[in-house]
């Protein structure tokens, strides 16, 4: 059952039985005497039942919001006392007495835990009965301790085999658990000592005042207290779309749940597990992490092999089997059986279940996992945040990016730059511009543009503990209060002698804010700013250059219309202020006869190296297209400091965008590059055209409530974690937690890195599989013995497996990732390049094992008793170190030079140092075990030498020619690695 279907389900029956106790009658809560000590008036369960079950009976028996609010000793205005720790009710009480804000997690795996389940692997059990049946067979044979060494031997290396891939799963449930912590967190803004901060939602405590706007997530259960169109999306926990107004009648705010339109504040009375959701989260548990694209993939291509080997095993085992048979009805021995007989069947049947533990690559999606894993730990120290584990391997076949500009190209830090006002541009760099506008203005003018400033802004002027004040709010609206407060506006004088009857906050779609407050002779007064031709549409009227309010003609608004497409294309940010004096005083906020009060022109620097970033993008055939909310000439002029713009290239206005049909979308989206005023749904339509239409692979960047469902849509979405709202990094795969372009290209580059370290390992892997499979096969048809032994088989799979795996799989990437175009759709994960390293290396290895197997006694000089068990001590260290040389080799499939960054990359070369040096002393001195016996230093150079010869050899083979693999065309589209050239000459549709 999906999780939204579980959370529907749990939340319903929770309701039927909230209603069952409802029907008889209200439940009795006795307030404690701890309670009573603490200062507190009401119990914690009575708290939390009564947001929980929407219960406005038992609000108004407790004295409404007021009440509640007094019984936990808070104040509606000045929020909890925090000043006094010796207070009765401090922090550290009331967590004490309502708990925490926390979710109870699930503990963490022990080592142990991780020991267990790595030996409840099937051919390894199969394996450990083989060596408990080999010891007891072999004492009874050659008795005690001779007998037990091969079993011993088999066990040993199980043992190996299992503390490696727990130690490996271990470090990766660590990692996991570093990115889910951070993940969580999450900060609000509360009120607290009479002063408003942020505070993460761990610590936030029952009797906080939280202040919520569009596209936070409610941290806990809580009543309403004050606000303006507060609409809150509940469909995490009741599934139903609709979304639901609190207002002071209805005023319960539940956890989880997200605010989709308008303002608030809120009283926390519930936190953790008391909430509905920590219920529900109880009831439910939390699901794992989804298996990636290509683990998937990788699963089936091994689930594949594995079948292969498990033929070949059964093979070997019959061929071994039926030739012993066969030699024992020759001699006569048929009905003749010994213990020895026995011992010898038990060692073929390790054998073949060894191949079959050789031939199933449980490396592939370990590989994957650790890849992605150490990329993931990676970049979070980059300042990129990966919720899922997919999007980072998505990220590197990335063709197109969909890119905001406010925060993400530019610093999102905002001064206003310049301002025309009562007839005259004035440049605000410096006092003296202020200084200038105060002079030549009068002083009834003056006050309705600070009026406009002060009064209609979603910002707010605090107070900190150490007595300075700042701005808290977006980046726009703080440029503008910072602007107002600088002219010598008092925000807090103007938000006290002044009632607002109604707010309708900035939202992308309506792209402006109202105001409606009261004046002091019984009328209201309406003030609206926001996108400077939508606020001129709404204007007929304006001030001029001696202060009086004239009507606006024809050729001011040509005039006006000019000023703003001036301001922006110097790449200011342009808005205008507006304000109409009105009768009613009901609430309605008039939509037209405005007075046009100022054009101001904010300037949002472009971020250091952007440009850099964006280069890299285009070379490595990502396309970048801006999409954001300004004005066309502001977003034209940003786009070409950063290089998005180039020639060929469209700028397009949402609304000419809007009105095209899907063709012409078609034909037109490949050259845009810029889109303007741009709706959400024309972010989402871009989207959706260039990932099922054009087939790209398209990532995209937000940092809005209403840019969720782009950024859903896409394949990988990319939200802010500084400007985003809480919405938009829930609907993320990854954030970007400083805001930044440039780390965008890292988590691209990552993406990269992370696909070809998986076909690196791939082409590795693979080698070593059809070689031991060939050889074991092959040699038991032809001689009637397998040449490698099961404990030796065992060690040559925790070589290619898990210590391959995290060789090759964890090597950072290279610069030059950024020079090829990106992988297609369709493309195939194994290549032609992979095909032709991956046969060249497994003929001449097996040409070599071969002629050492079937001749080899000869060509070595070997005489003695002992030259069957030097020959296959000579065989199977050919054979590792033919793989050590391998995995060498495997650092980079097309190029020669694989030694380049070898020392940059330690992981790698600590385990091909520790492969050698065990491998030596497996050889040298757990003979008993391995079935070695000790080599001259001769013979040692010799199988050196024999594997060493993989490196000139993937060299020559890497000289043949295979030709580029073709992407698979998908829903009847060819695949874009990327544009042809555009045609000369920008462009502006």
């Amino acid at each position: 059952m999906p999780e939204k279907e579980k959370i529907r389900v749990a939340l319903y029956v929770q309701k039927a039985a909230l209603q069952f106790i409802d029907a008889g009658g209200l439940p009795e809560y006795k307030l404690s005497d701890e309670i009573r000590e603490a200062g507190f008036g009401i119990d914690p369960e009575e708290l939390a039942s009564i947001a929980r079950g929407h219960d406005i009976k038992r609000l108004k028996l407790h004295g409404g919001v007021q009440g509640i609010a007094s019984k936990v000793s808070a104040s509606l205005d000045e929020g909890i006392c925090t000043e006094d720790p010796s207070s009765k009710s401090s922090i550290s009480v009331r967590q004490r007495i309502y708990g925490f804000n926390r979710f109870t997690e699930k503990p963490a795996r022990s080592f142990l835990k991780f020991v267990w389940e790595a030996l409840h692997d099937l051919t390894l059990i199969i394996l450990m009965v083989c060596a408990v049946v080999s010891i007891g067979v072999g004492i009874g044979t050659e008795g005690w301790p001779k007998g037990m060494y091969d079993g011993l031997g088999i066990l040993l290396s199980i043992f190996l085999v299992v503390i490696v891939t727990a130690i490996s799963d271990y470090k990766q449930s660590l990692q996991f658990r570093d990115l889910d912590r951070e993940k969580k967190k999450v900060f609000v803004q509360v009120t607290r000592d009479g002063k408003r901060e942020k505070v993460s939602i761990y610590d936030l405590v029952v009797g906080d005042i939280v202040h919520l706007s569009i596209g936070d997530l409610v941290p806990a259960d809580g009543l309403f207290i004050t606000g303006y169109s507060l609409l809150i999306d509940e469909s995490s926990l009741s599934g139903e779309s609709e979304p639901v107004n609190v207002y002071k009648e209805k005023p319960f705010l539940l956890s989880g749940t997200k605010v989709q339109d308008g303002s608030g504040k809120m009283l926390v009375t519930t936190v953790g597990m008391r909430t509905e959701w920590g219920k529900l989260m109880e009831t439910l548990g939390e699901g794992g992490e989804d298996e990636t694209p290509l683990q998937v993939k990788l699963n089936g291509v091994a689930t594949i092999i594995g079948k292969i080997g498990l033929g070949f095993a059964v093979l070997t085992f019959m061929v071994l089997a039926v030739r012993f048979l066969v030699e024992k009805a020759l001699k006569h021995e048929l009905t003749s059986w010994s213990s020895t007989d026995a011992l010898t069947l038990v060692d073929y049947f390790a054998i073949a279940v060894t191949i079959i533990v050789v031939a199933v690559p449980e490396g592939l999606p370990l590989a994957v996992t650790l890849s992605l894993a150490f990329a993931m730990k990676k970049l979070m120290n980059d300042w990129a945040l990966v919720r899922h584990l997919s999007a980072c391997e998505t990220m590197g076949s990335a063709s197109c990016i969909c890119t905001d500009k406010t925060g993400t190209l530019t610093t999102n830090h905002m001064v206003v730059d310049k301002i025309w006002f009562t007839g005259k541009a004035t440049d605000m760099k410096g006092a003296e511009g202020k200084d200038i506008l105060k002079s030549e203005t009068s002083e009834e003018v003056l006050a309705i543009l600070l009026q406009a400033i002060l009064l209609n802004t979603s910002s707010e002027v605090v107070k900190g503990k150490d007595g300075k004040q700042s701005i808290l709010g977006t980046p726009t609206e703080s440029a503008l209060l910072e602007f107002g407060l600088l002219l010598g506006g008092d925000f807090a004088a103007h938000r006290w002698d002044t009632k607002t009857l109604k707010v309708e906050p900035f939202s992308s779609v309506r792209k402006k804010m109202s105001v409606l407050v009261a004046r002091p002779d019984g009328m209201a007064r309406a003030f609206c700013k926001g996108a400077s031709e939508i606020v001129l549409g709404m204007c007929d009227k304006i001030v001029d250059k001696e202060g009086n309010f004239a009507s606006m003609s024809e050729e001011q608004v040509k005039n006006m219309t000019d000023v703003i497409n001036g301001f922006a294309r110097e790449a200011l940010r342009t808005l205008c202020l507006a304000f109409k004096d009105v009768d009613d005083t009901s609430g309605n906020i008039p939509e037209s006869g405005y007075t046009l009060i100022t054009i101001v022109g904010i300037k949002d620097p472009v971020r250091p190296g952007v440009k850099e970033a964006v280069k890299t993008c285009l070379t490595a055939g990502i396309t970048v297209r801006m999409v954001t909310g300004d004005n066309i000439h502001t977003a034209m002029a940003i786009a070409k400091e950063c290089g998005i713009l180039t020639e060929g290239g469209i700028a397009i206005d949402g609304l000419d965008f809007r009105g095209k049909s899907l063709e012409e979308k078609k034909e037109i989206i490949p050259r845009i590059q810029v889109m303007a005023r741009s709706l959400p749904l024309d972010k989402h339509t871009l989207v959706t055209i260039l990932r099922k239409e054009l087939n790209e692979v398209v990532a995209v960047t937000g940092d809005g409530t209403n840019d969720a469902p782009a950024l859903k849509e896409a394949d990988i979405g990319l939200a802010m974690g500084i400007a985003g709202t809480e919405v938009a990094k829930e609907s993320a795969d990854v954030i970007i937690m400083n805001d930044n372009f440039t780390t965008i290209v890292n988590v691209a580059k990552w993406g990269r890195a992370v696909y070809i370290n998986i076909q690196k390992f791939v082409q590795f892997q693979l080698t070593v599989n059809v070689v031991a499979l060939v050889i074991d096969f092959v040699s038991a048809c032809i001689s009637g013995s397998a040449p490698l032994t099961a404990v030796q088989l065992l060690w040559v799979n925790m070589i290619m497996d898990t210590l391959g795996a995290l060789a090759l799989a964890t090597e950072p990437p290279k610069d030059e990732l950024m020079n090829r175009r990106p992988v297609g759709r369709g493309t195939s994960f194994i290549t032609r390049a992979m095909w032709r390293n991956i046969i060249g290396q497994s003929i001449y290895q097996l040409a070599v094992l071969g002629a050492l197997n079937f001749d080899g006694k000869s060509l070595l000089g070997l005489h003695g008793s002992d030259a069957t068990e030097v020959l296959d001590t000579v065989i199977f260290n050919t054979f590792v170190f033919c793989q050590v040389f391998n995995e060498i080799n495997s650092r980079d499939i097309e190029k020669i030079n694989i030694f380049r960054g070898i020392f940059s990359s330690w992981i790698f070369l600590v385990i091909i140092v520790s492969t050698v040096v065990f491998q030596a002393i497996l050889v040298e001195f757990l003979g008993t075990f391995a079935s070695t016996v000790p080599l001259s230093w001769q013979l040692w150079v010799l199988c050196v030498l024999l594997g060493s010869v993989s490196l000139p050899l993937g060299a020559l083979i890497k000289c043949i020619p295979v030709g580029q693999d073709a992407p698979k065309p998908q829903d009847g589209h060819e695949h874009h690695d990327g544009y042809e050239p555009l045609p000369s000459g920008p462009e502006l549709a």
